[in-house]
């Protein structure tokens, strides 16, 4: 018998390069089931994500505000800039004693281009306990700064790991 998470296993999915997406990014929607664990809460569960495609780069899945559990998370006082998308801001995440600092970030006014970001939230995926794409656990996108979402159908070299281009 299966389970519910096998289910929503992508079976036979094509393989996709990062070096075949956008420079710029581009942003999509996608209808794949997207959450992410911490400490045994579900932080964020949606089949609503938008999905930013980035030359060199995963995925980065980023949550619609009204399927995150904001009473887990915090702002968090650093603000980065992307060339692309404008002023991030970060959050941290609390559960039980445990606590995440900058867990995840979002665009309060995005870039022109990149509107439809504005408030979905954005997770890292090796700070987190897991996060998944539709029941496949994703591996985190080597990189101190790097979000992107690593499944199986994604293939790299990526930005960020040894041996991985820079541009």
């Amino acid at each position: 018998m299966d389970t519910a998470d096998e289910r929503e296993r992508p079976h036979d999915s094509p393989r996709q390069s990062v070096w075949g997406y956008p420079r710029p990014p581009r942003v999509e929607p996608s209808a794949r089931r997207i959450w992410v664990v911490l400490a045994g809460v579900t932080l964020a569960d949606t089949r609503r994500a938008l999905r930013v495609l980035e030359t060199s780069h995963p995925p980065v899945y980023y949550v619609p505000p009204d399927n995150v559990r904001w009473e887990h998370l915090s702002p968090s006082s650093l603000h980065t800039w992307s060339e692309s998308k404008g002023v991030a801001s970060y959050l941290d995440a609390k559960v039980g004693d445990r606590l995440v600092r900058e867990a995840g970030w979002y665009y309060r006014a995005p870039s022109p281009g990149y509107e439809a970001l504005a408030g979905h939230i954005a997770f890292y995926p090796g700070k987190m306990d897991a996060c998944y794409v539709d029941g496949e656990q994703v591996r985190a996108q080597d990189g101190a700064s790097c979000g992107g979402w690593v499944t199986s159908e994604i293939e790299g070299p990526f930005k960020g790991d040894p041996g991985g281009r820079d541009r």
